[in-house]
């Protein structure tokens, strides 16, 4: 019988020191090891940019809760990301990627890896038909979001996992929003599972990284790869606060859920909002795809405000409780503007937001605390 996931959470690559018994983790605050001999090495340790055993610790865990056979760490979601998109892509291929991604992704791809000749095409994650279409011959990975940032559209993670195979192309699913707990994009079919661990699975907004999670073991090695060749990759310390921060996962989303179903509805039925974006919603177009692969609807929510950009900024500006700041997934509830913040790399792009969308990462606080903040800032 396999374990829950709350107790892989708190148990998995986590066994007792076999020094001291200590029950959790060490911070192995070391860059190098001592060998026995030339090439002897002590459980296989050598230099901490290679290898470090906290880091390790974190991988295996990682790897359990996405049901992969590999884990990777690095010291960003967007580190993560580059490595998945240089492990595979060469210049002269082409990508699929979401018309509504994530402002950071879109910038690596549009300004960093299009100098290095990369082509990519954007296509509504929602449309299965229109990811088919945008996939070329020389299509070598089809990336996906879900529920998607800001804009919380759901992706059909099993459906596209067909038309990729089909394709002969990876399908990589940023798994950030929903983070392990809530859904299994390899157990649907993807390839690879990438996280910005900053978020949820750290949770509590004091720790940056990313990871990236697959069974195909001729692409974990070349992730290996570039994670040891390029460095970028997570401190004893970072690995340790996301261990720890992984612990609670289970409970966290629990909560994040219920508050950010209470926070939707309320939205809802306001005159000062013209759209609610929260899959949760039976009126939301993914609601059947996510109660499909989601165990529940997520923690974040995004809105239009109905009097336009200077009324949704004034509302960023007026919360007690939401705190007007980027990032997301802490226990924390944070509000801000996507257009003039975490996305405003897309401004003037296929992929620029609304300039009257707000996002709110909803936290783990009483939810009627929440409700009223938003509720008075709404006026």
């Amino acid at each position: 019988m396999s374990d829950g996931f709350a107790t892989r959470a708190i148990h998995a690559g986590q066994e007792a020191d076999p020094t001291t018994g200590s029950v959790i983790v060490p911070i192995h605050a070391t860059s190098t090891y001592a060998q026995d001999g030339v090439g002897g090495l002590r459980g296989g340790y050598e230099y901490s940019r290679t290898g470090n055993p906290t880091r390790s610790a974190l991988e295996k865990c990682l790897a359990a809760l996405e049901g992969g056979r590999h884990a990777r760490a690095f010291a960003s979601g967007m580190a993560a990301t580059d490595a998945v998109l240089r492990a595979v892509l060469r210049p002269g291929d082409h990508l699929v990627i979401p018309d509504d991604a994530y402002g950071g992704t879109f910038r690596l791809i549009d300004k960093v890896l299009s100098g290095w000749g990369v082509e990519y095409t954007p296509a509504p994650v929602s449309d299965v038909d229109a990811i088919r279409v945008a996939i070329r011959p020389t299509t070598k990975v089809v990336w996906v979001e879900t529920p998607t940032n800001p804009l919380l559209n759901i992706a059909d993670i099993a459906a596209i996992a067909q038309v990729a195979r089909d394709a002969g192309v990876k399908l990589v699913v940023d798994n950030t929003f929903a983070s392990p707990y809530l859904q299994q994009p390899l157990e649907l079919g993807a390839n690879v599972v990438v996280h910005s661990t900053t978020k949820y699975l750290g949770g509590h907004s004091d720790v940056v990284g990313g990871v990236v999670v697959t069974s195909d073991d001729e692409l974990a090695e070349q992730v290996a790869f570039l994670q040891n060749g390029a460095g970028a990759v997570p401190g004893p310390f970072d690995a340790w606060l996301t261990l720890r921060g992984i612990k609670t996962l289970a409970v966290r989303m629990e909560r994040h859920s219920a508050n950010a179903e209470r926070i939707a509805a309320a939205l809802a039925g306001h005159p000062k909002v013209a759209k609610v974006m929260y899959p949760g919603l039976p009126e939301h177009p993914g609601h059947e795809v996510a109660a499909k692969q989601m165990r529940l609807f997520g923690g974040m929510v995004s809105f239009i405000h109905a009097d336009g950009e200077a009324a949704a900024l004034e509302v960023c500006s007026r919360t007690r409780l939401f705190t007007l700041a980027e990032s997301l997934g802490g226990v924390e509830s944070l509000i801000e503007h996507p257009g003039r913040m975490t996305h405003a790399s897309t401004a003037g792009s296929m992929l620029q937001v609304p300039s009257d969308l707000v996002r709110l990462s909803v936290g783990i606080e009483e939810a009627d605390d929440l409700v009223d903040d938003l509720l008075t800032a709404l006026g």
